[in-house]
């Protein structure tokens, strides 16, 4: 019996992990991943935004990042100069450090990136761990410390 109820909260905790946390507001900049929170530090620079409330109404350059616009839509920012630089690393480069392959895809509080060339902004990286996803290891980031 223990070993049931053990195997019961284990599967548990494992699902609750997975899920996607809906309180996450994902930005883009540049081409480059964050959350809302992140990239309204950089007020200065930011020329625009534009928040796009579901996935149908993001325009084509966008569309790659489709999935994180599932639950809470997603907030485009421009920057009045391009020289403005963002500390940005690829999702493949942090597969390769936890020593996963390459191209595996990334889950960033519950939302799966499968394209590893994203960029994602540095400040992104709060808490990193290695999981396992349907009988594959993946990376997990949460963005709450």
């Amino acid at each position: 019996m223990k070993k049931i109820l053990y195997s019961f909260l284990l599967l548990s905790s494992a699902t609750l992990f997975a899920q996607k946390n809906t309180a996450t507001k994902f930005a883009v900049a540049n081409d480059i991943v964050g959350t809302v929170d992140m990239f309204t530090n950089y007020k200065k620079v930011i020329q625009s935004s534009q928040v796009y409330k579901t996935q149908a109404a993001l325009p084509q350059n966008l569309k790659k990042f489709n999935s994180l616009a599932e639950k809470n839509g997603l907030t485009e920012f421009k920057f009045n100069t391009k020289q403005y630089n963002i500390d940005s690393v690829p999702l493949s480069d942090m597969n390769l450090q936890y020593e996963l392959p390459k191209d595996n895809p990334v889950f960033i509080d519950g939302y799966e990136i499968a394209d590893s060339n994203t960029l994602v902004f540095g400040d992104i990286l709060a808490k990193m761990e290695v999981k396992n996803n349907d009988g594959k290891k993946a990376l997990f980031i949460s963005t709450k410390k």
